[in-house]
């Protein structure tokens, strides 16, 4: 072989190298362009209306994903690394109550390349992305796997209704001795207190509902099944004449309240001084409040708290306000705390929306940062571009602004009971999570996180207690002078 060829020598390696390697240099090549991608974390987020997978690194990653149906898998191809400790760690990080995912294979395919493997519980509908940097994340690769059968959010509160409702039907008959036990028609009667009762029974003596829609799921595929209240074979009149359920005849509606706590999953929100972070404080009070309002009555209407996220999970803007539609919610209220660029700023805000800009500098603020979830959360630029058309078409009304801000009067007069309030009137932006135009919407600012004393307010159970109180009060408040509107939920 001449030693004068001028033939450069790829990747710094010398002739000699090249014949003592033999085809292995085209594998030591690739790896070489790839060196420079190394693993910064992975998360499973696991949530009824879908599960998500990320894999962060320092560079953008490449992905080949292929869904297989029987049994139902998603491969996925991830070229530019190589199996590492921190990729290993998907497989422990998958949890066994959820329920999309059964389980994860990793691998190495080929040098420089990754396969996945997702095992799935259920046909899955994937979504596979990937985000740039952005906030504390740099770049990320996404796989959503989607239920092929969406979640029914009006169908999820109706199972979680029958299951609360089965278990105050067992404690009594528990704690009642065997000699005081009802007649049968009593016991059938109990569960129909409940208008969702009603029309769970209704549905069940129609087996064949109107075709103007799919049929939705049987309530025993969900995922903490409640049988179907079977023994009720009287005619949906004759209950309403049976003992100790005289307010149900005035009962023809439940009131539902969407609980919105802000953030959630890929999306922390603001951070307090000390690591408190806001999409846990916000979940916990919204928990709280949803105790509340379940246990509740307006003017003998039972009432049900509907949360657009029940755990650590993310959910777009225009989700939460389309879940809040699908169970024709009567309010909404978004639940936040602050943050400011110094720990000086402090105190409770209430905003409800604005078609004309914003109340002031702050507001503007605000509403622009809170909009960025979508970005920080991660979300497929393909859906937020539907999401986004279809909110500028349901830009909110007058009416409903003006019904926003008497609720939002309400709840701000109740929490100055009990906190200090950074503006005494209600606030408005163009907040996206309050564009609903037929749900009177706010946006509640519990307290300035980024306030050291007020983080220390906000981590305190008493003072989560305290907030859930003031906004019950204040919701109670809002329909004593704002009776909701007659209205029929189809099931």
């Amino acid at each position: 072989m001449s030693k004068t060829s001028s033939t450069p020598v790829p990747f710094g390696l010398s002739r000699r190298s090249l014949l003592q390697a033999g085809g292995v240099v085209l594998l030591l090549g690739r790896q070489h362009i790839a060196q420079g991608a190394s693993i910064v974390a992975v998360r499973v987020w696991p949530a009824p209306e879908y599960s998500r997978v990320t894999i962060e690194s320092d560079i953008p990653l490449s992905a080949k994903p292929v869904f297989v149906p029987t049994p139902p898998r998603l491969a996925v191809d991830v070229e530019g690394i190589d199996l590492n400790p921190a990729l290993r760690e998907l497989v422990a990080k998958v949890r066994s109550d959820d329920p999309n995912i059964a389980s994860i294979r990793v691998g190495q395919f080929a040098p420089g390349i990754v396969r996945l493997v997702i095992d799935l519980k259920q046909e899955a509908r994937p979504q596979v992305f990937t985000l740039a940097p952005i906030a504390p994340y740099k770049h990320r690769l996404v796989l959503d796997l989607y239920p092929a059968k969406a979640v029914d959010p009006l169908e999820a509160l109706i199972s979680e209704r029958l299951r609360d409702a089965s278990g105050s039907t067992a404690a009594a008959s528990t704690a009642a001795p065997p000699i005081a036990t009802p007649p049968p028609a009593a016991v059938a009667a109990a569960p129909l207190a409940d208008p969702l009762g009603d029309l769970i029974a209704q549905r069940n003596q129609r087996p064949a509902p109107a075709p103007a829609a799919p049929p939705p799921a049987v309530i025993a595929q969900a995922p903490s099944p409640v049988p179907a209240p079977a023994p009720r074979p009287a005619p949906a009149p004759a209950p309403r004449q049976a003992p100790n359920i005289a307010t149900s005849r005035s009962t023809d509606r439940i009131i539902i309240v969407a609980l919105d706590p802000g953030h959630g999953g890929e999306d922390p929100g603001a951070t307090g001084p000390s690591g408190l972070r806001e999409k846990d404080v916000v979940l916990k009070i919204g928990h709280l409040l949803r105790e509340r309002i379940n246990d509740a009555r307006i003017g003998g209407n039972p009432m049900r708290a509907f949360m657009t996220r029940d755990a650590d999970f993310f959910v777009p803007l225009a989700t939460r306000v389309d879940k809040a539609r699908r169970v024709q919610a009567d309010l909404f209220i978004s639940i936040h705390a602050d943050a400011f660029t110094t720990p000086a700023a402090r105190g409770a805000s209430v905003f409800a929306l604005s078609e004309r800009g914003a109340s002031s500098t702050a507001a503007r603020w605000l509403a622009n940062k809170e909009n960025q979830s979508d970005l920080v959360g991660g979300l497929n630029m393909g859906v937020q571009d539907q999401h986004v058309q279809r909110m500028l078409l349901d830009m909110s009304t007058t009416a409903q602004i003006k019904d926003s801000l008497k609720l939002g009067t309400s709840l701000l007069g109740e929490i100055s009971g009990m906190a200090k309030l950074h503006k005494g009137k209600v606030e408005q932006a163009g907040f996206a999570v309050l564009k609903a135009p037929d749900i009177p919407s706010v946006l509640v600012e519990t307290a300035f996180i980024s306030n050291p004393e007020e983080e220390a307010k906000l981590r305190s159970s008493a003072y989560q207690e305290q907030l859930a109180d003031a906004l019950m009060n204040g919701i109670r408040k809002y329909f004593a002078h704002n009776p909701p509107l007659a209205r029929s939920r189809s099931v």
